[in-house]
């Protein structure tokens, strides 16, 4: 019996689960994949599995707030919203491209703001690596 309460628990949190994501979907000015309106511990798991499955993410577009980080290349810059998890031990972070002429440090904030950005889910080559990105990104 407890086991039957524990399917029926669980299935009633996934039919949860999916009626928020219909009733955002639904909303055509929101993003495919809002990242904002979660749980730390879900955004830490959604940016993971981007990260692990990008592939189930391209095309689509993603809303996610976090610290404002840059990496200076030798070719070019890299900028990133990175996202602690709910203990703040451990982050993770998507790269993105603003849409539009920009530069550093002129058109950004200072290293640690936070910041929202909204992006198309991208992924791309360097040598043998393959990293994601948010492409035609907007931050506000």
């Amino acid at each position: 019996m407890k086991k039957v309460a524990m399917i029926l628990a669980f299935l009633l949190i996934l039919s949860a689960c999916g009626a928020s994501d219909a009733e955002q979907a639904s909303d055509a000015s929101a993003a495919d994949v809002d990242l904002t309106s979660l749980s730390s511990t879900m955004v830490y798991a959604e940016v993971y599995n981007m990260l692990c499955a990008p592939e189930e993410y391209m095309g689509k577009t993603v809303r996610m707030a976090g610290a404002f980080a840059i990496y200076e290349g030798d070719e070019r810059n890299y900028y990133a919203c990175i996202i602690a998890d709910a203990t703040a031990c451990c982050s993770q972070g998507i790269e993105f491209v603003l849409e539009g002429d920009y530069s550093y440090p002129e058109d950004y904030p200072e290293l640690g703001t936070t910041i929202t950005v909204t992006g198309v889910f991208d992924t791309y080559y360097e040598g043998q690596y393959q990293y994601v990105q948010l492409i035609h990104a907007e931050m506000e």
